[in-house]
């Protein structure tokens, strides 16, 4: 099975994507900002610890009062995204978030069924678990990718059942249960998390609501104090935007 028929299952069993447009940019973001001064983290803590869920159903790293704020809306089982996780990883920890400078609020933008069950299964655990199973999740496309394609008739037989049988047989088809089960989630906790239709809901009315707000068109797409970063999609474009901001 490819990633195009995954999409196309995913709209056919729990409705289109809406589209809408959204406001546009109000500052000139070439314009170079005075430096920023750091803000100490709680005693015994770094702020690339201090992990939090927010109101718009993101996960935020980082001091929630940051001058600068990130959106990123990343889909897992983007390439674009897997590879912005490897090469922001360390450094935007170490010199943008842990100085207090800056926060990053990941939400997820659903893009197909592996991306959604994935993503369900991610924050259903607890909140301390969401970044590094995610980053996982990003190093490890391929097993993915390889799981769900290599049943393709199983995993058209589970869209057939009910909603909340659906995603737990999708996921035993295509070997994501025991991708999860590798990495200390249990059979139990998938299960319960992908028989609840909800989870799934949830992610696809996130998707919808980030499409009206912010016209998005691609993953990953950022929004950097409340703006769209246009034509910025890469750690090396988003890095220099955060010096010119005052994060340096």
């Amino acid at each position: 099975m490819t990633k195009a028929p995954l999409r196309i299952l995913l709209l056919s069993s729990l409705g289109a994507l809406a589209l809408a447009g959204c406001g546009e940019s109000k500052t000139d973001p070439a314009k170079e900002q005075d430096v920023i001064a750091k803000v100490a983290a709680p005693a015994g803590k770094s702020w690339s610890a201090t992990v939090s869920q927010t109101a718009d159903g993101g996960y935020l790293m980082g001091n929630p009062d940051a001058p600068i704020k990130i959106i990123e809306f990343a889909s897992l089982t983007c390439s674009h995204c897997a590879e912005f996780s490897k090469e922001s990883h360390e450094e935007i920890k170490r010199d943008f978030i842990d100085t207090g400078r800056v926060s990053l609020e990941v939400r997820n933008f659903i893009r197909d069924p592996l991306d959604a069950m994935a993503a369900a299964v991610i924050r259903c655990g607890p909140v301390d678990r969401y970044f590094p199973l995610q980053e996982n999740v990003f190093a490890s496309q391929a097993d993915l990718f390889a799981g769900a394609q290599a049943n393709a008739a199983g995993g058209e037989a589970a869209m057939k059942l009910p909603p909340a049988q659906r995603f737990p047989a999708l996921a035993k088809a295509w070997k994501l249960d025991a991708f999860f089960q590798s990495r200390g989630v249990t059979a139990e906790q998938i299960n319960a998390c992908l028989g609840n239709i909800d989870n799934i809901s949830k992610l696809e009315q996130g998707t919808n609501a980030a499409v009206e707000k912010y016209t998005i068109q691609g993953t990953p797409t950022f929004v950097v104090n409340g703006q769209v970063a246009e034509g910025i999609a890469t750690w090396g474009l988003l890095r220099d935007r955060l010096r010119t901001m005052g994060a340096r």
